[in-house]
């Protein structure tokens, strides 16, 4: 189960030239949070891994030491109760140093300067992003894993767990087991949401209520305070539409897909033709994901195409639309690039990008499709299946 110390030491390798391209001065970088401490040390344990630019690495570890040794294949752990005992000996930096400002805190930055002295600090964040962007093939390989059980899932399976008068949130539970049962790793983490168990599983205009995430769906909530479960009261009905948008993961890694589901009787004739169009940009989208391609400029592209008819609603319901077409996925379901305006950087081969086309119909619900590709120079090639969405379950 370790991830393989070839590939730590090409993380490792890509890190520093990626730093030595944007910051050419850099001296000094650390990093504290546990998905990039995983992507480079192959174990999520409490610690800091320094990263000094003429010297090796090392992991500092205060807890769990043992783990973090027994789990990793780093070739330099050290035991620490605080970051005194590394300040002690590494020395202070009294240089910028470089760190993951999106999630480093106040407090936590404090602990750290009090001991190493950084003479100011700057953001990596972009740096470890962009290394991370690009999935080797032992990444994809985990990757493609999850695809097939989420293929299998939710185009085989789901159908089966649909019964008249299923309420959303036993639905979910339901499908969480079977998706546990198949080899999901029983969460999901997001860069900006933290971790979740699933995803956006809903019935009708369910699936149109706002949430706090930044997704073309929603979903009912449980309560206020458990916004992003279904609801105990929605319960499936004849002529329903059900969207189910959840994530896979296997060893870290996710893919993304939705797939809906006719229940009882088909929805509106108008409905399944905007569905049907939808797929349509999905495969126009896929069909891009070439080495060389610019993400902002696939957007512009396929947005420039769609009638202004059409483009209300279109990836959202309301005023509660998104500004993408799809986005990155690896260890956080929620990864760069995104193909949106300002992501102007040419894709790579080994990218993989979840893209969701989706648009909100009142009185009906979310229509739309998603699956997770992988960059190829013959396009996107699909980990998550072919199957076109709006499943008849009569």
């Amino acid at each position: 189960m370790k991830v393989p110390s070839s590939e730590l030491n090409a993380r490792m390798a890509r890190f520093r030239d990626q730093m030595d391209r944007d910051y050419p001065n850099w001296e000094a970088a650390g990093i504290t949070g546990k998905i990039n401490l995983y992507y480079f040390t192959g174990t999520i344990q409490d610690g800091l891994l320094t990263i000094p630019r003429n010297r090796d690495a090392v992991f500092w570890v205060r807890k769990s030491y043992e783990r973090a040794d027994a789990e990793s294949e780093f070739p330099d752990i050290r035991r620490m109760t605080s970051y005194r005992e590394a300040a002690e000996v590494t020395g202070k930096v009294n240089k910028q140093v470089y760190l993951e400002l999106d999630t480093v805190t106040l407090a936590q930055y404090l602990r750290m300067n009090k001991h190493f002295a950084f003479a100011g600090v700057q953001s990596l964040d972009a740096q470890v992003a962009a290394v991370r962007a690009k999935k080797s093939p032992y990444e994809l390989s985990i990757m493609e894993r999850a695809g097939k059980i989420h293929r299998r899932v939710l185009e085989d399976l789901v159908p089966d767990l649909l019964f008249s008068g299923i309420d959303e949130l036993t639905l979910t539970t339901d499908l969480y087991s079977v998706m546990v049962r198949e080899g999901h790793q029983g969460l999901m983490r997001f860069g900006m949401f933290n971790e979740m168990l699933l995803g956006q599983i809903g019935f009708g205009t369910s699936s149109l209520n706002p949430t706090c995430v930044d997704t073309p769906g929603g979903i009912s909530g449980l309560h206020p305070s458990v916004p992003m479960s279904g609801s105990r009261g929605r319960k499936l009905q004849k002529g329903d539409l059900v969207v189910v948008d959840i994530g896979c993961g296997v060893e870290g890694y996710h893919t993304d897909k939705t797939m809906s589901y006719m229940f009882g009787k088909a929805i509106p004739d108008e409905a399944i033709r905007v569905h049907e169009r939808c797929v349509e940009i999905q495969d126009q989208v896929a069909s891009m994901l070439k080495p060389g391609e610019i993400p902002s400029e696939i957007y512009a592209t396929v947005m420039a195409d769609l009638e202004p008819e059409f483009l209300k609603n279109f990836m959202g319901y309301g005023r509660n639309t998104v500004k993408f077409l799809g986005h990155g996925i690896g260890l956080w379901i929620d990864e760069s690039p995104v193909i949106a305006k300002g992501f102007d950087e040419p894709l790579e081969e080994g990218m993989v990008f979840a893209v969701e086309p989706k648009k909100g119909i009142r009185d009906v619900g979310l229509v739309g499709i998603e699956n997770t590709f992988a960059v190829t120079h013959s396009g996107g090639r699909s980990l998550t299946g072919k199957n076109t969405g709006l499943i008849p379950v009569y």
